[in-house]
């Protein structure tokens, strides 16, 4: 029987861009999928919850810390992104987050192993640039829970800000 794993958390990057959402990818340069282009993905560690591991992983591969004023909102996504991987026999579910910075951020990659590279996908583009449908999915309800800003699922899926009192 395949294990059931729930130790990889996903955390979408979005600004507002000329031509509507921009989602952040970057360029993996460890394995497994060296050369592709992903979002924020990171392993959640002893002791930590889903929501912390987010908010770790922002910081070390990104430079997206508790506190900066570019960080302008944070949510958990709906949708676990359930996948199996073979070779380790599991089956992954995988909590998802989104974190909205100011459209002038930039990622800072420096001392970043895993990564050598950032993109911004313009929403247009989804399908074209991100390698997995579950990807283009979260990125699409990302689009869609911020339509309905100040919405009551939009409030009950936004997240307290880092080092900041609640929203």
């Amino acid at each position: 029987m395949p294990e059931l794993r729930s130790d990889i958390v996903d955390v979408y990057i979005v600004r507002a861009g000329e031509h509507g959402p921009e989602f952040l990818q970057l360029r993996r340069t460890a394995e497994p999928l060296s050369g592709t282009w992903q979002p924020v993905m990171g392993h959640v560690e002893s002791g930590e919850t889903a929501i912390s591991t987010a908010v770790r992983e922002l910081g070390e591969e990104v430079g997206l810390r508790a506190g900066d004023a570019a960080w302008l909102a944070f949510w958990q996504l709906e949708d676990v992104h359930p996948y199996f991987i073979a070779r380790l026999d599991a089956v992954m579910l995988s909590p998802r987050f989104l974190a909205e910075v100011d459209a002038a951020w930039s990622p800072n990659l420096a001392g970043e192993e895993a990564h050598d590279a950032h993109r911004w996908v313009n929403a247009n583009e989804l399908a074209k640039r991100f390698m997995w449908p579950g990807q283009v999915r979260a990125c699409e309800e990302a689009i869609g829970l911020l339509a309905m800003r100040g919405s009551e699922l939009e409030r009950a899926l936004r997240l307290s800000l880092p080092g900041r009192s609640a929203y």
